[in-house]
């Protein structure tokens, strides 16, 4: 089903529709990856996997010309954009996956806080799949797609976003490696 999502928007083979291809692969595999060490959690394996490759769909409506997109909205917006794509379709659960998976979550505090062009509530991941997800695409940046970070790696890339996040992505360390 992701396919045709992604086809719909993302139709001819460009670059930007390679990056989003291939980091939402790697992103899928580490979260399966998760989902097969700890059934315990259980997890749809299913929605794991399709909203793994749907968590940046709405990248192209971005300005961030080193990962070929083109758009207007800046980056920090692209789960909003993609929430708002994939609830158009009638996709609801698929679109909270791309509205809670930056950062490790953004709470309405920060988003107050740093004074960022989000809606004002907020964007924390909730359910299981939407935390492993979000946990799993921490490891993996479309401008650097040849390298897999690091758990310190990641959690530098988070500190960004304040220590509530980066908190949350070492509990969710502890919890699926």
């Amino acid at each position: 089903m992701y396919q045709e999502i992604i086809n719909h928007f993302y139709p001819t083979d460009t670059e930007l529709r390679h990056l989003l291809l291939l980091h939402s692969r790697q992103v899928a595999d580490k979260a399966l990856s998760i989902v097969h060490r700890h059934p315990e959690l259980g997890a749809d394996i299913t929605f794991v996997e399709e909203g793994a490759m749907l968590h940046d769909i709405g990248i192209f409506l971005t300005s961030a010309p080193s990962i070929h997109c083109h758009g207007s909205q800046p980056y920090i917006c692209h789960g909003i954009l993609g929430a708002n794509l994939l609830r158009s379709m009638g996709h609801e659960t698929f679109a909270r996956v791309c509205e809670r998976h930056t950062g490790a979550g953004i709470s309405l505090q920060d988003i107050l806080s740093q004074q960022l062009p989000l809606p004002h509530q907020d964007f924390l991941p909730e359910t299981i799949e939407e935390q492993i997800i979000c946990y799993a695409d921490k490891f993996f940046s479309k401008s650097h797609p040849e390298h897999t970070k690091t758990v310190e790696q990641a959690v530098n890339s988070l500190k960004k976003f304040g220590s509530d996040g980066t908190a949350r992505f070492l509990r969710w360390a502890e919890r699926f490696e």
